[in-house]
């Protein structure tokens, strides 16, 4: 399929540096910002998968618009995609307490014991020792499961909710039952199937929101990559309050990313050094990806080289930052003054990212998680290693 190749001035204030007190567009929450038409919010996915749009970046100064199925001719034999495998729970549960007023609480992360993060709604008049009623509605049943709230998390604005189950029978079967899949709030009249929220290799169930950039494979597309030598291999990084949490401060650098947990098992780290020991590109299938490869370097290895790492990660990326593993991106489209926004200005220019936004409005992309996909190709990518605003 012929493509629609486009070339634009280069603008890049990406190695701006603060002047005193004031703040570089950079670092300005308010600098993220964009206008975008309700009309172009993906209400529910394409079908096939794969059909789905693709904006491809292909150097510092060109993009093209093709179709998602093209992904193969887009990339080089030696490149290497890693994956986010994590699987979405059904984390949106609805309960009363005691005196039927409702309740209705978002499951971000589980903690020893059948305790969970939650944010609930509304909030203030679920204190410590507030009792929680699921199930068993109907006149005369008794609830099917309770729970306790134990304590307020002041970083999220959540609680901490004890559910009464023994500790050997974990709360994750239950919600096949109780629970519903999480979409955005943004996604308002869907009528997906809670498989089209899922990748199609997702298997490692705990994320609270999909890793979107990956809902575009088919079991054939990743096939037809693995037949042109385009290698795969997977990390996992549970979703949670750290990759939607919202930016809030106008000093982006003052922003405190929530801990979110990944893996990055022996041998995704071994494919990485035998991709970039060959003149291979790794290319991070979500900002997920990005994260989990990133944080692994940075929180997992003394010399910034990728090496097997579980545990969590803070790591924010923002202008500045110095790349250790990520060469390239598959990712959507995203909201505006959100840290993901940020994520991906740091591989391709604020300025420039914010513009090609405005040409897939222009162009009706279609935006957010059941949205269209933007390739940035090894070629788009700033190089800044003299950059001040990175972090250590």
């Amino acid at each position: 399929m012929p493509s629609d190749r486009f070339t634009v001035p280069m603008t890049d204030s990406t190695l701006e540096e603060s002047q005193g007190d004031r703040l570089t567009p950079d670092r300005s929450l308010s600098a993220y910002d964009y206008v975008l038409p309700e009309t172009h919010i993906a209400q529910n996915p394409v079908t096939p998968r794969d059909s789905s749009r693709l904006l491809a970046i292909d150097s510092l100064t060109s993009h093209q618009h093709r179709i998602f199925r093209e992904l193969p001719e887009l990339l080089r034999p030696g490149d290497l995609l890693v994956m986010n495998n994590t699987r979405v729970i059904p984390a949106r549960l609805y309960g009363r307490k005691p005196d039927g007023a409702k309740i209705e609480i978002l499951l971000l992360e589980e903690k020893p014991e059948n305790c969970w993060l939650a944010l609930v709604k509304p909030g203030k008049r679920m204190k410590p020792g507030a009792q929680i009623e699921f199930g068993g509605a109907e006149a005369g049943d008794s609830p099917i499961l309770t729970a306790t709230v134990m304590a307020i998390d002041p970083p999220t604005g959540g609680r901490l909710i004890q559910f009464d189950l023994p500790p050997s029978q974990p709360l994750l079967p239950l919600l096949s039952k109780l629970g519903v899949m999480p979409l955005p709030p943004y996604i308002t009249d869907s009528q997906a199937d809670p498989e089209q929220y899922q990748t199609v290799y997702a298997d490692r169930p705990g994320a609270v929101a999909a890793p979107t950039a990956g809902l575009h494979f088919t079991p054939e597309l990743l096939d037809r990559l693995r037949e042109v030598s385009i290698q795969q291999s997977f990390v996992t990084l549970h979703v949670g309050v750290g990759t939607f949490r919202p930016v809030e401060v106008e000093d982006i650098t003052q922003h405190s990313m929530h801990s979110e947990w990944l893996e990055v098992p022996p041998e995704t780290a071994e494919k990485v050094r035998q991709t970039q020991a060959s003149g291979g590109r790794v290319i991070a299938v979500g900002t997920t990806a990005v994260r989990a490869l990133e944080g692994a370097s940075q929180d997992g290895s003394k010399d910034g080289t990728i090496q097997p790492y579980c545990g969590r990660t803070e790591i924010f990326i923002y202008p500045g930052y110095r790349w250790r593993v990520v060469d390239g991106l598959i990712t959507n489209f995203h909201l505006p003054k959100s840290s993901l926004l940020m994520l991906v200005s740091a591989l391709i220019g604020r300025e420039r990212l914010l513009d090609l936004y405005q040409e897939a409005i222009a162009q009706q992309y279609r935006f957010y998680s059941f949205g269209d996909a933007m390739l940035i190709l090894p070629e788009a990518k700033l190089q800044a290693p003299e950059a001040k605003l990175s972090q250590p």
